[in-house]
């Protein structure tokens, strides 16, 4: 029987210990490792594939709704999608000592600030698998240690990727505790991990509102996290009618079951009524039930009645609230009182709403004229994401390389004394 106390803190002091060689590690041992990473990905394939597919049955057997076990789904063109953003990780410019500021003051001593790794993250999420290599290739590659806590309905998946990783990690000759897959569900665990303040620096939650809610109760450690995802696509009166209806479309249907779908679709009152059914029509066609207020009733015979919990939904399935409002204010409005600061969309012409929009909407992201899925790291340039922050101090937004790191100051004199 595991003695979880003494997992946990082993967990935590190996990692610690691994950091202090992963911090000081060239960045062509890092590439090294991710490039080992992901050539192993792709020669492990069936041996993942073969474990997803005992993962993805019981999650059927339990009954998972469709987006869930999409989240939970590898299949071979994702696997090598996977094995994609660690080759670009490993691409990109070295996240560790870029100058941020520098000075030298008159008696010569000069004062720089540089960026550096955190430490040692504790990384806490459900369901999808991917985020097993994305955490550990965006940790490695901004010199962290991480340990990885995995949702139970992956824990097959995930202990074929951890395997990997250790496979690629030995033969770079690196510390594997560099990168820890906690090997089990026992939720006890935590109680003890986010209670480690000498050895864990940050904590990073990604999954469901009642997780993160419990890691942020239960944590002594920094927390960087979102809640859910409520995002809105505001289709103003001035929108293109030819781009509009498949922008929402790719926003609601494209993934449901992740955070920056669209949950809330705002159309302003002032919109042709033709363009807004056509919108409507598209949803219906797609399955997407469609619950709204009384105009957004009148416009489609689909829409039935939204209650007031529904404004702070997040589905994450086919399901949208839909409302009409009085123009950017009344959409702005809106954003205000019920959105959760991830991802916010504008679909106009005017440059004076989108100018507006962008200006008072106080969102990580915010987007003009396209889909709210494109928020995402992979997406932005970053070769993945740790998850999404809607904080506001450390990281906003989606998280990759500069997210894992913080800075310190480098000050070198001649002998300089303080008077």
């Amino acid at each position: 029987m595991l003695d979880i106390a003494n997992y946990a803190s082993g967990l935590g002091s190996q990692a610690r210990q691994a950091s202090r060689q992963v911090r000081a590690l060239p960045l062509s041992k890092r590439n090294e490792a991710l490039k080992l990473l992901a050539k192993y990905l792709l020669q492990d394939g069936e041996t993942i594939l073969a474990a997803n597919a005992k993962d993805i049955a019981l999650a059927e057997k339990q009954g998972l709704t469709a987006a869930m076990i999409d989240r939970l789904l590898i299949t071979e063109a994702r696997l090598k999608g996977i094995a994609e953003s660690v080759k670009t990780i490993a691409s990109l410019p070295d996240p560790l000592g870029r100058l941020l500021e520098k000075r030298t003051r008159k008696d010569g001593l000069k004062i720089r600030r540089i960026s550096v790794p955190i430490g040692v993250i504790l990384f806490i999420y459900e369901s999808r698998p991917n985020v097993t290599i994305d955490g550990a290739a965006l940790c490695l590659k901004s010199g962290n240690a991480v340990i990885l806590r995995g949702g139970k309905e992956a824990a097959l998946t995930n202990a074929a990727f951890a395997a990997v990783i250790g496979r690629a990690l030995r033969k770079s000759k690196i510390d594997e505790h560099a990168v820890q897959c906690v090997n089990t569900a026992d939720k006890s665990l935590l109680d003890f991990l986010l209670t480690d303040t000498k050895n864990i620096d940050v904590v990073i939650p990604r999954g469901g509102e009642r997780l993160i809610t419990a890691v942020v109760e239960k944590s002594r450690i920094p927390v960087i996290k979102h809640y859910k995802g409520v995002c809105h696509i505001y289709v103003d009166q001035s929108a293109d009618p030819k781009s509009a209806a498949p922008i929402v479309r790719n926003a609601k249907v494209q993934r449901p079951g992740v955070c920056n779908a669209m949950e809330t679709l705002l159309l302003d009152s002032r919109l042709k009524p033709a363009l807004a059914r056509n919108i409507l029509d598209i949803l219906a066609s797609e399955k997407v039930a469609l619950v709204g207020d009384k105009k957004a009733m009148a416009l489609h015979a689909s829409v039935t009645p939204a209650t007031d919990a529904d404004w702070d939904e997040e589905y994450l399935d086919l399901k949208l609230a839909v409302k009409v409002v009085d123009g950017v204010d009344g959409a702005i409005e809106h954003i205000h009182r019920h959105g959760t600061g991830h991802t916010d969309a504008i679909l106009a012409k005017s440059a004076k709403a989108q100018k507006k929009f962008a200006a008072e909407v106080d969102s990580g992201s915010v987007i003009i004229n396209a889909s709210t899925r494109f928020a995402d790291g992979g997406e932005y340039g970053m070769g993945a994401e740790v998850g999404t922050s809607t904080d506001k101090l450390h990281a906003r937004g989606p998280m990759g390389l500069e997210s894992l790191t913080t800075y310190q100051w480098l000050v070198e004199g001649k002998g300089q004394i303080r008077a």
